[in-house]
């Protein structure tokens, strides 16, 4: 197998390459295999930005990389927000001037980073700021990895996990998706267990997940988070448009396929809207949907947009609904929001760039 065709293009991105690829790429440009075994150590150990840096490498073969169309693939920080909870939002751009946010939530005992899988997102969801910015493309897996060493180069400590949370649709680009993973688990040292897939649903594409990654990766550990967002279709269908052509029923249907062929159980996300999704008849309704199923509910509290007259629900409101689904048997747990002084929504720090 050559390793050259894989790589895209005039502009030839090493970031996101496998130890075993980047040797196999320096026997075919007529270097010993151990020249690919350091980039790799500069690549992900050391977070190298520039060829010319790995100063190991003899400079006439960084030169010929780099006049042949080789380079790292490391994006540029364009912003940087932290907040007083010590989250830190990230604005990178990539090499063909758009841009993409990624987040690093700290906690004493983990770092989680958020990263995107598209610039923009094409699935209009009502509540997500990324939309509102319209959809430009899917990320490359150099794109997507760079998320995660750029979150540990600002916060001067290794992230421990992994949400596929940020702007765009991850199951839209399940092959860049899968690829970042395998990069993530056996090159930045993250298990797949600590590593989650976000997906609103597309008809078929659950069950593909699965399979793909059973096919690619050897097994499929990370956790799939679907994002219900309302216990019945009709409210489903207000609040995210692919639900008109792909209701609730034939989604349950393909976690319970995903289930069957991982063995793992499917976390499903919900963003309590104030007034709207957020009562006790709409947990129990939202019980009565996942009943029985291998599933964990995770509530989260809307962070809010401009251009959308959604608002947070009231604490009292959340632990009530919590109540009930805990009463009921329903596995739960609330996700209080992180950030909220410094853009929280996914897309807003993207938003408030573009429009300078």
């Amino acid at each position: 197998m050559s390793i050259t065709p894989l790589l895209e293009g005039h502009q030839r991105f090493l970031l996101g390459l496998s130890e075993k690829e980047l040797e196999l790429l320096a026997l075919e440009l007529g270097q010993p295999a151990f020249r690919g075994r350091q980039i790799y150590d500069w690549l992900y150990n050391k977070g190298v930005r520039e060829l010319n840096a790995i100063s190991v490498l003899p400079k006439a073969w960084r030169d010929h990389l780099d006049q042949t169309g080789f380079t790292i693939g490391r994006l540029k920080e364009l912003k940087r927000h932290v907040s007083s909870d010590e989250t830190i939002k990230l604005l990178l751009a990539t090499d063909d001037d758009e841009n993409v946010e990624t987040v690093g939530i700290p906690t004493e005992k983990r770092l989680t980073v958020c990263v995107s899988s598209q610039i923009g997102c094409p699935m209009g969801c009502r509540f997500c700021a990324t939309g509102k910015g319209g959809f430009q493309r899917s990320l490359a897996i150099h794109e997507i990895v760079d998320q995660l060493i750029s979150v540990r180069e600002a916060m001067g400590r290794r992230p421990s996990h992994v949400v596929f949370m940020g702007m765009g649709e991850p199951l839209l680009n399940i092959d860049a998706v899968l690829a970042a993973i395998r990069c993530f688990n056996n090159d930045l040292g993250i298990g797949q267990r600590r590593i989650t897939v976000s997906t609103v649903g597309l008809p078929d594409a659950i069950p593909r997940l699965a399979e793909l990654a059973l096919k690619r990766l050897g097994r499929a550990q990370f956790t799939l988070a679907v994002s219900l967002h309302a216990p019945n279709q009709k409210l489903r269908e207000k609040l995210i448009p692919i639900a008109k052509s792909y209701p609730i029923s034939s989604l349950l249907e393909d976690c319970r396929h995903y289930f069957s062929i991982t063995g793992r159980r499917v976390s499903f996300e919900y963003i309590l809207l104030g007034d709207v999704n957020d009562q006790p008849e709409n947990a129990e309704e939202l019980v009565d949907l996942v009943k029985g199923f291998q599933s964990h509910v995770n509530l989260i509290s809307y962070n809010p947009i401009e251009g959308e007259q959604f608002k947070r629900p009231k604490l009292k409101t959340i632990n009530a609904f919590q109540t009930v689904l805990e009463r009921r048997g329903v596995a739960v747990s609330f996700r209080p929001s992180r950030g909220l002084d410094q853009s929280a929504a996914c897309g807003q720090l993207r938003h408030h760039y573009a429009r300078g």
